[in-house]
């Protein structure tokens, strides 16, 4: 099952050194999700071939312009080529105001209707919940209301050992009741384990995505052993004073927190535009955390 992250932007505040504003986009199984939606995100997609139409859930972790400016142009375009199956926005409450005055002062009517669901601000939850995967937000620490959030694969059904099977004549719509752990009995009465007619799944993973925040451990309990965690990494430590004064992070503090919370992989970005070269931020965080990564823009990581 795919599961795999692109990188659309990875500046703060403003586009710089060929770097823009945040937003990404999660690809899980072949089902787009964009997280966060910076100026500039449709040059993005048509520079790195993402489809207006395959995105049906975008994730806004705050209103801050940097992740949420290209909005409306995105959603604009998505309405000119003619969309008309839905749109699900996940964002706080004001996002609503924000887009519908914009819409009327352009006159525009959209041709498909955006089903908004409101962020929580003050607790985690689960805000989608399907077949393959769930979205579960968290609470972070910034100027303003902000979450993170955690896209997490469900448990999957066992892997069928088609040799073993084949030879015991196991009928094909027995399968599904193998995969869910249920026996086999043969026309002799014979029973065959379902764990030695199936190999174990794979194991679910899970991608955090830590927008805009102070690094204060509030939220580190939510990120303990994902598979990829990307968190933003502003500034590198000798800045850490200007860090504490805006709510954002350095590197050194994204990479302590994956190491303590037994991350797999760390993404960083989000970078402050007084960095031309972003190789001090990478060799400042992989002191701590090794498997540590530049989020920039093009870069594609398996989760």
């Amino acid at each position: 099952m795919k599961f795999e992250v692109t990188i659309l932007g990875s500046s703060s505040a403003t586009p710089i050194f060929h770097r823009n504003p945040t937003s990404q986009i999660l690809n899980i199984n072949d089902k787009l999700l964009m997280i966060d939606c910076g100026e500039g995100t449709q040059q993005q997609m048509l520079r790195y071939g993402i489809k207006y139409h395959k995105i049906d859930h975008i994730f806004i972790s705050h209103l801050h312009g940097d992740h949420f400016f290209g909005l409306v142009g995105l959603i604009s375009s998505m309405h000119l080529n003619g969309r008309t199956k839905p749109l699900y926005l996940y964002a706080p409450a004001e996002i609503k105001e924000i887009l519908e005055i914009q819409f009327k002062h352009s006159g525009t009517q959209l041709k498909f209707p955006i089903e908004y669901h409101f962020t929580q601000t003050n607790e985690a939850e689960i805000i989608l919940d399907n077949n393959g995967f769930t979205v579960q937000t968290f609470v972070l620490n910034h100027r303003i209301p902000c979450t993170g959030f955690i896209f997490r694969e469900k448990e999957r059904l066992r892997k069928i050992n088609k040799a073993l099977t084949e030879e015991l004549n196991v009928p094909q719509q027995y399968f599904q009741l193998l995969k869910k752990g249920i026996d086999f009995i043969d026309e002799a009465g014979v029973r065959h384990k379902a764990k030695d007619l199936t190999f174990e799944p794979d194991v679910p993973r899970a991608y955090a995505y830590c927008s805009d925040t102070l690094a204060d451990g509030s939220y580190n309990v939510h990120l303990e052993n994902v598979d990829t965690l990307y968190h933003e990494s502003t500034f590198m430590h000798d800045m850490a004073d200007r860090a504490k004064e805006t709510f954002h992070s350095t590197a050194r503090e994204a990479a302590e927190l994956a190491k303590s919370q037994h991350v797999k992989k760390l993404l960083i970005g989000h970078f402050s535009a007084r960095y031309r070269d972003l190789s001090p931020l990478l060799l400042e965080a992989r002191e701590i955390f090794p498997n540590t990564f530049l989020a920039q823009e093009g870069e594609t990581f398996l989760i």
